[in-house]
């Protein structure tokens, strides 16, 4: 993750995936400690920038925030010991301020990354404002997002509708047509895309907010500052199975991946699954994803049965979309597994 923070904790060998004191400690040790190094007073941002993290700590008789044991809670290392916050403290400040020391290259090398973060953080701070200003009037007439009317950050709204709330990135004005007049309009968005985006891999940030479409794309879905607001709970990716339709699929892919892979690794983004042949006679139709399938259904329908092959989701009528995002929609889900670098 170019810009944000990637940790992996544990507590007693317990995989503690939300975090918890020892790691808010961390956090703030690393800051402090490197503070006190370089004698400035870095944003913390900008140190914590780009850092991979593991933290591995032994307590006397945890105590965690849940069930699962995902979030550490306790605040002592030990009825008579320490607490957490000064033992992490102590640790990192002895630690790091000694490799620091013995390895002036390392420690240059850390100075230059972070005062580049700094950079770049200034620089973007004017486009930032620009981009949100221009976006805010956009979205008072985004014709590029047909929103609905249950989103996930809703707290009032029913729990399982909040839970249903989509939004169907789109290719070209066709399929989102299809999508926009299949689609519920309670619990599912469209967002239309012009066609291929910007192959945003390698690039900064701030082409975010430069880039009209993508700046407009994070302001519909919220997650500008975090997915704490996050408007929808199923980001799906809705392309034709072609091999423009691919690429297109992939260079959304590498947007989310190299600006928000957070939105990946909590298992919000999906691949719409659509049909690729329609066979039927006078009596049935049956939709098929596969040619398995397609055989499956010539043999049921016997002799001579109508056999349509869908070049694009534009081919598809809004009340057979219906059928395909409705109760029986096919999502994949977009998975990083293990440790699995989004680069």
């Amino acid at each position: 993750d170019q810009y944000g923070e990637e940790y992996y904790s544990f507590v007693n060998g317990q995989h503690t995936t939300h975090g918890g004191t020892h790691l808010t400690a961390f956090r703030e040790a690393l800051v402090r400690t490197l503070r006190e190094f370089y004698k400035k007073d870095f944003d913390p941002s900008d140190i914590r920038a780009s850092i991979i993290g593991a933290l591995s700590l032994r307590i006397q008789n945890p105590v965690f925030e849940s069930q699962t044991k995902t979030r550490l809670g306790s605040t002592d290392m030990r009825p008579d010991g320490p607490t957490v916050r000064i033992f992490i403290n102590d640790f990192i400040k002895r630690e790091l301020d000694n490799y620091l020391h013995q390895n002036p290259d390392a420690s240059a090398s850390l100075l230059k990354r972070i005062m580049q973060s700094e950079r770049e953080r200034k620089d973007m701070a004017g486009i930032k404002k620009l981009a949100n200003q221009r976006a805010k009037k956009a979205n008072l007439h985004n014709k590029k997002l047909r929103d609905c009317k249950v989103h996930l950050n809703d707290e009032k709204a029913d729990e399982e509708k909040r839970l249903n709330s989509t939004i169907f990135i789109t290719e070209g004005d066709s399929a989102s047509g299809s999508i926009t007049k299949a689609r519920d309009v309670y619990t599912q968005a469209v967002f239309s895309l012009r066609g291929k985006p910007l192959n945003t891999f390698g690039m900064k940030k701030k082409v975010v907010y430069e880039n009209e479409e993508f700046n407009l794309l994070q302001h519909a879905l919220n997650i500008e500052d975090g997915l704490e607001n996050l408007r929808y709970n199923q980001v799906v990716v809705s392309t034709d199975a072609d091999v423009d339709g691919m690429h297109i699929r992939l260079l959304i892919l590498t947007f989310f991946l190299q600006f928000f892979p957070d939105l990946v690794r909590n298992g919000h983004m999906y691949i719409l699954d659509t049909p690729l042949f329609r066979v039927r006679n006078k009596k049935e139709t049956h939709y098929c994803y596969n040619k398995e399938e397609k055989r499956t259904a010539i043999e049921k329908l016997g002799s001579n049965p109508e056999i349509t092959r869908f070049k694009g989701l534009g081919e598809i009528s809004p009340g057979e979309f219906g059928l395909f995002i409705g109760q029986s929609m096919r999502l994949e889900p977009v998975i990083i597994r293990g440790k699995t670098s989004v680069k």
